[in-house]
């Protein structure tokens, strides 16, 4: 049994140490700057079928799921938009936002409208929409949400994760190795304490295959669709017009009252200032009066 125990012990080192080594390998390779090339194909895209695990396009054997043809390498991309539309047409260009989401085949993630007040007669509409659309339809959902209004801000970025492709893929095609001799092992195993050696180590690589199974969905879900967020602001009104006053009557009638009350202001203040100074100097009188009165009657 023990010679069965060191025996599972340095097969799954070694699995590690080779898996370690694979992802080494396939990071550094990712690294490396493709060549140039003028004509023919570019990098990830050799004119026949991509092949996933020996699968020509499509079905990954590993992962159990459909991952679609790459044409070139994976890109995550994000746009931010920031589109002005006119005063009163918030909520027909909002819907026009949600028409061209359908049509190109996306779906809104979450909306945000409110209305800020701008004057005491005018109110300012704005809202968000976040949506998601087919990575192949990003370009054109872009070009028709440039039609919504008039393009105040646009910010596109994209992320190219081939580097973790290969990385995840090689890491989870060891581990799927390692599982499969495990297995073989268990196969083997003639009593209690080996069965349960080896089925422990099969719970570690299970776990460590779902995650890297997530971490692929991941990346193949952020790389299909593509992710936008418009922001969508309503034009302040117009201004009103000044109203016509030819002979300039309400115009110096409006400027007299202004006055009057600037006037009555400048009183207050003065007042105000000057108050104290006033109240001394009548307690100083009164009390020089009432000695002048008490003086002749002493003597």
């Amino acid at each position: 049994m023990k010679r069965f125990l060191v025996f599972v012990a340095v097969l799954a080192a070694a699995a590690a140490c080779s898996g370690a080594a694979t992802t080494s390998s396939a990071g550094g390779a990712a690294r490396q700057p493709a060549p140039a090339q003028s004509g023919g194909t570019q990098p990830g895209q050799t004119g026949q079928p991509s092949t996933i695990n020996g699968q020509p396009g499509g079905a990954d054997a590993n992962l159990g799921t459909q991952v679609p043809a790459l044409q070139g390498p994976p890109v995550i991309r994000q746009a931010q938009l920031g589109v002005s539309v006119a005063s009163g047409a918030f909520d027909s260009k909002l819907g026009q936002v949600r028409a061209i989401v359908e049509s190109e085949g996306g779906f809104i993630a979450g909306t945000d409208a409110q209305t800020n007040p701008s004057t005491a007669d005018t109110q300012i509409r704005t809202g968000v929409i976040n949506f998601m659309v087919p990575a192949a339809k990003f370009d054109a959902t872009i070009d028709e949400l440039t039609k919504v209004g008039k393009v105040q801000s646009e910010h596109i970025t994209g992320t190219d994760v081939s580097a973790q492709y290969v990385d995840l893929r090689a890491r989870l095609a060891n581990a799927q190795a390692q599982h499969d001799a495990m297995l073989a092992l268990l196969a083997k195993a003639q009593n209690i304490n080996d069965i349960i050696a080896v089925q422990n180590q099969i719970g570690q690589i299970t776990g460590q295959i779902e995650q890297l199974k997530g971490q692929i969905k991941y990346l193949d879900d952020n790389t299909s669709f593509s992710a936008v967020t418009v922001t969508l602001t309503e034009a302040g009104a117009p201004a009103k017009a000044a109203s016509s006053d030819s002979w300039g009557l309400l115009t110096a009638v409006n400027d007299a009252a202004h006055n009057f009350m600037t006037t009555i202001n400048y009183a207050i203040v003065i007042l105000g200032a000057l108050g104290p100074f006033a109240i001394l100097a009548g307690l100083g009188y009164l009390v020089c009066r009432r000695r002048r009165l008490l003086l002749p009657r002493r003597a």
